[in-house]
């Protein structure tokens, strides 16, 4: 089995993508958790306001009640049914206060299960972000088998190297040349440094094997041998 020490574009990319979508939904959640402050503040602003209107509410009863009384045409029953009236559009608003304070306190309660459900929702990312990075650091091959971890510099490369667990051979492709690499010898036939693509043909036991449209930094796999290595 013949390995190549390689990092790949795309493996990359997808990690950095990663990143950047787990950090847009921390940054919307915080958002949506302003917002959801913003509402509470509003109700408490409005219920000061109710409680504000039910004691203007009592001095024009106290009011009315008095300017009743000082009127010489009116008699006492008109002045008890004036005073009922009041009394009944007092307790009216009373009523309206409380419901209203009943359904700001469910509010209140719902934004603070929302804002427990955001802070839930961003650890939740951060693990599974963690648990993707920790993937990336590892690579499969074209053959779907684990090739280990990936040398990202000439370092990685000896500290890979002095591990001993594999055999990595150093070497320089040239277009249309066979070049030998241990026990294979490998022909680029085509290379597209902007798009990052690049084939080769890998000869092997009497064969020619074509690795087509291949993205640069990505391993490749070939079975060998009489062992099949």
């Amino acid at each position: 089995m013949s390995d190549e020490p390689v990092e790949s574009n795309e493996n990359s990319a997808v990690k950095y993508v990663l990143i950047a979508v787990a950090g847009v939904y921390v940054i919307a959640s915080l958002v949506l958790f302003y917002n959801l402050h913003d509402r509470i503040n509003a109700m408490q602003k409005s219920q000061a306001e109710m409680e504000k209107k039910m004691e203007m509410t009592d001095a024009k009863l106290k009011a009315s009640t008095e300017t009743l009384a000082s009127k010489v045409g009116m008699t006492e029953k008109e002045l008890a049914a004036r005073t009922a009236e009041l009394q009944r559009q007092q307790r009216a608003s009373e009523s309206r206060l409380v419901e209203q304070q009943k359904q700001v306190g469910e509010q209140v309660a719902g934004v603070k299960t929302d804002v427990g459900a955001v802070r839930t929702d961003v650890a939740a990312t951060k693990t599974e972000l963690e648990a993707t990075k920790a993937k990336l650091e590892r690579t499969i091959g074209d053959l779907g088998q684990q090739s280990g971890l990936i040398a990202k510099t000439r370092e990685d490369l000896e500290y890979l190297k002095h591990r001993g667990d594999k055999n990595y051979f150093e070497f320089t492709l040239d277009k249309g040349k066979s070049t030998p690499v241990s026990t294979i010898s490998l022909q680029l036939k085509k290379a597209d440094p902007k798009k990052s693509k690049f084939t080769l043909n890998v000869i092997a036991d009497d064969r020619t094997i074509e690795k087509k449209d291949r993205t640069a930094f990505e391993p490749m796999q070939l079975i060998t041998g009489r062992d099949r290595q």
